[in-house]
Order: C-alpha cells, then sequence, then structure tokens
C-alpha cells in the first residue's frame, strides 16, 4: 500500500500505526503517513486529521500522529 502511495505520491491515513510506525523509520521517503487511533466520533475524528495535516503541510516525508481526546 505504501509503494502504491509513494508511486502516485500520496499521502497514507490509517489506523494500522504499529506497521506504519515502523515503515515511516524504515525509510523516510514518502509523501506522508498520517496515523491515528481509532474514533467513532467521525465529525471529531475528521476535524483532528485536517487539524493535524493543515498545521504540518507540506507532508512529504513525515510521520503525524492524531490520537483520540481523553474522555
Amino acid at each position: 500500500m505504501l509503494a502504491f502511495a509513494i508511486s502516485q505520491e500520496r499521502s497514507i491515513l490509517t489506523i494500522n500505526r504499529d506497521d506504519f510506525i515502523r515503515l515511516h523509520r524504515r525509510d523516510s521517503n514518502h509523501f506522508g503517513i498520517i496515523v491515528c487511533t481509532n474514533n467513532r466520533n467521525w465529525e471529531q475524528f475528521a476535524g483532528r486529521i485536517d487539524e493535524a495535516v493543515t498545521a504540518e503541510e507540506p507532508l512529504q516525508g513525515k510521520l503525524i500522529r492524531v490520537v483520540c481526546p481523553v474522555t
């Protein structure tokens, strides 16, 4: 999946945090990896992702972590 995203010059958004953090540590030559904790409040989830991505643009070579707020 990461190889395909790189070939398309796209970022990855995933809740598969462990594997993609490991891939980033192995090679940061990608167009951005956004790893998230699972959050079923979709509106809040989308807002947190948008905030994190906007604050970090451009995404190339970056690993961005978006975590569900503690309630």
